[in-house]
Parts: C-alpha cells; structure tokens; sequence
C-alpha cells in the first residue's frame, strides 16, 4: 500500500524501513519502548504490519500494526520525528492505517497511549474501550516491575 501527500509517502513496503531511524526513536525518544533492545523492536516489526512514512529517501515516521488482517489489530510505536511535527503527518499517518483497516474489514482495533487521546479520538474515530466488564488484559508478568512508579501502580505501555 502506498500513498502519497505532497512530498510525502507511506508505505507498508518493509524493504523501505530504516531500522536504525525506529530503533533510534523507540529506544531514546519514546516513553512506551525505551528498554527495548534492537533484537525485540526488529522481531515486532517482522511481524507485524509496518506503515513507514517518508520524505524522500528519509523515514520520519513510523505505525506499527499487530494483526491478523480480518478480525482484529493493536496500533503502536506511532511515532513522527521531532522536525517533522506540527505538518498534519500524524494526523494523515492515523487516516492512513484506519482507512487501511477499515478498507481490509477488520472489526476491533486497540492500541495504548497515556499522551495522545485526542489525535486517535478525532482523526481515528477511537473511543474509550468499549464493553470493559468483557475486554481484559494480561502483561509478563516479568516485565511488571520495570514498568510500576513509587506507588507500586503500572505507567508505561508496552
């Protein structure tokens, strides 16, 4: 899938993807991904769904979907450079992948963020999870403990 914007493209073409762009915002810029190793950041991106935004030759954005394609999908590592913010990129970026998903028929789509809610809410159509007495979650439990400020309660996403 591609799809183009003045001088900017996005695309799911993973040959297109500058690692060393993602693992650089995801390790040192980003507050969900920061103990991630290149190792787990290059293994989630082979197996996921890959929207890489580009001016020219150069990524300056990134979504990651976790999907089957049909069903279901998790948004995450939604991300647009600092010098490249403020254009409307992450705007268009969310338009793009729900455009994407609800073209492709997938019925539920997730994702977590604690900064973000009114971009998702007004140009991805999220609302708060709905039906919360029946959606659950489950977090490793090893990797609890990295992720609980003083008051013992779970900050961060994963």
């Amino acid at each position: 899938m591609e799809s183009w914007r003045e001088n900017f493209l996005i695309s799911t073409d993973k040959k297109r993807l500058q690692l060393n762009v993602i693992i650089s915002y995801l390790q040192n810029e980003s507050y969900w991904a920061k103990d991630r190793t290149e190792e787990i950041i290059s293994k989630a991106i082979k197996n996921s769904l890959c929207f890489g935004l580009y001016e020219a030759d150069q990524q300056v954005g990134f979504a990651r979907l976790v999907t089957d394609c049909a069903t279901f999908a998790y948004l995450c590592d939604v991300f647009i450079l600092k010098n490249y913010q403020g254009r409307g990129l992450g705007k268009w970026l969310i338009e793009t992948v729900t455009g994407y998903l609800d073209a492709e028929g997938v019925g539920w789509t997730m994702l977590a963020t604690h900064d973000a809610q009114g971009l998702y809410e007004e140009y991805g159509n999220f609302q708060k999870l709905f039906l919360p007495e029946k959606w659950m979650g489950r977090v490793n439990p090893r990797l609890l403990d990295t992720h609980r400020n003083e008051n013992g309660l779970i900050v961060d996403t994963f």
